[in-house]
């Protein structure tokens, strides 16, 4: 298993926000090649701005854990993340983000070009199945025009 494959199971979350028409991000949280979160955007649904599909992988691997840190873990997010996620996955001392398309409108890079706004001990990767990810993104707001 590697980055595709997990990238792949997180645009199967963010298929399935597009299919409840929410904004389809899907995120997967993986430790030691085991899936052991998911999640994808609910803002629409649970009427909540923060429940981003980053928060609630988030949170579900925080109570299956136990823990409130995941060093060892890597994110899988289909979209480059706002400046909230990525402010959790800073406080979440993940080890690894991975995500796929990038969001020039809403990214944290739009914020912070010039710093990380993750834990100086996490590593990041970007561009992993991008065109795909893109392209649901795409298709999502082309059917709202």
């Amino acid at each position: 298993m590697n980055d595709e494959y997990f990238m792949g199971q997180a645009l199967r979350q963010a298929q399935t926000a597009f299919e409840k028409d929410e904004v389809p991000v899907g995120a997967v949280i993986v430790i030691d090649n085991k899936i052991i979160s998911r999640g994808y955007n609910q803002v629409e649904t649970l009427a909540d701005p923060t429940a981003h599909a980053e928060i609630i992988a988030l949170t579900s691997a925080f109570n299956f854990l136990g823990s409130k840190y995941l060093p060892d873990a890597t994110i899988y997010i289909t979209v480059e993340p706002c400046l909230m996620c990525a402010g959790a996955l800073y406080w979440s001392k993940i080890g690894r983000v991975v995500y796929g398309a990038s969001d020039p409108k809403n990214g944290y890079l739009h914020v912070t070009k010039e710093t990380s706004p993750f834990h100086p001990k996490t590593n990041l990767a970007h561009g992993v199945l991008h065109q795909e990810c893109a392209a649901l993104m795409k298709s999502f707001f082309q059917q709202k025009r």
